[in-house]
């Protein structure tokens, strides 16, 4: 993401925070750490912190030990996750819990989530202590709500997108409210880059879950039909249950229920040719359009353009 560039300089600086937070006078911590830090990702949470912070004018460096809180709070998200999905393999590299086992990734998880809260702590600001630690306990609660829906044919769109609000557009939401407060934003702007956050983050996941059954394994670093295996009933599916015959949507209804990616060859062909991609591809267009809008009520320059740019990119995302 080239207009990225823009914050290049800061994230050296988050990046910085984050090598000298992960310190632990236990070996194992910042093995694991390093271990899925270090497979990369876009840093879109922290980036969306850096963004804002810049397209209101706050140049102070507090904004660094906040954007690096909130990679910090994510990562521990994906460690937790990866012990629950059972994943092998995230952006193409071994998970931390194939690595070094589920407990160790559970508990340097927890690790992060403390840490995290440590930092949160000396940013002496009661508002902004608020924010991340009611997203920190949304996305926990998304998390728990995705559970329960494991292998459930009978999942809404309502129901997927209160998953996705919580567990995934949560803390983008919270990244950008961050940065507003940093910068002494008026309400009116700090709710507008809230918002922003929340629809970017809820068109990254629609698109991400479209991929599942449209995209290329080795771009996306994981197998296609993930989600399947897992049980997770994401909006293509959804879409394809709707719109298909009540053969089609069977097919569905038993890949889900049991788990097994035997179906998926059939699942992939059923969502493509009842316009299931197109529908959710439709859903996240609208919520990155809706992103635009709200980052249109920030003053135009580089930042701006840049987070105007991230949602942009969503529209026709094919990685």
């Amino acid at each position: 993401m080239p207009c990225l560039d823009v914050i290049a300089q800061d994230m050296r600086m988050v990046d910085a925070v984050i090598s000298r937070r992960l310190a632990s006078g236990v070996p194992l911590v910042g093995q694991v750490s390093r271990h899925i830090i270090a497979a990369g990702g876009k840093r879109l949470r922290p980036s969306l912190l850096l963004l804002t912070c810049g397209a209101l004018g706050y140049r102070g460096e507090r904004r660094f030990n906040l954007a690096a809180v909130v990679e910090f709070i994510h990562t521990a998200t994906l460690l937790h996750d990866d012990v629950v999905d059972g994943s092998a393999l995230r952006r193409g590299n071994a998970t931390a819990n194939e690595t070094f086992g589920n407990p160790a990734s559970v508990l340097v998880g927890d690790f992060l989530y403390s840490r995290a809260f440590q930092m949160m702590v000396e940013a002496s600001d009661m508002r902004i202590m608020q924010v991340l630690a009611d997203a920190t306990n949304v996305i926990a609660e998304g998390e728990v709500l995705q559970l329960m829906n494991m292998h459930n044919a009978e999942l809404d769109e309502a129901g997927y997108l209160a998953v996705v609000r919580s567990k995934t557009a949560k803390l983008f939401e919270a990244s950008a409210r961050v940065g507003a407060i940093l910068a002494g934003a008026s309400p009116e702007l700090e709710a507008a880059c809230a918002q922003y956050g929340q629809a970017l983050g809820t068109a990254f996941q629609v698109i991400d879950d479209v991929l599942d059954y449209a995209g290329d394994a080795e771009v996306m670093g994981k197998s296609l039909g993930d989600d399947l295996r897992e049980g997770k009933n994401t909006l293509p599916l959804i879409a394809a249950m709707q719109r298909g015959t009540p053969a089609q949507k069977a097919v569905i209804q038993s890949a889900l229920e049991t788990g097994s990616t035997d179906l998926l060859d059939q699942v992939i062909d059923i969502v493509t040719t009842t316009g299931a991609l197109e529908f959710s591809r439709h859903a996240a267009a609208q919520e990155a359009r809706r992103a635009i809008a709200f980052a249109q009520a920030l003053a135009p320059g580089p930042y701006t353009n840049c987070l105007l740019s991230l949602a942009e990119q969503l529209l026709d995302r094919d990685i």
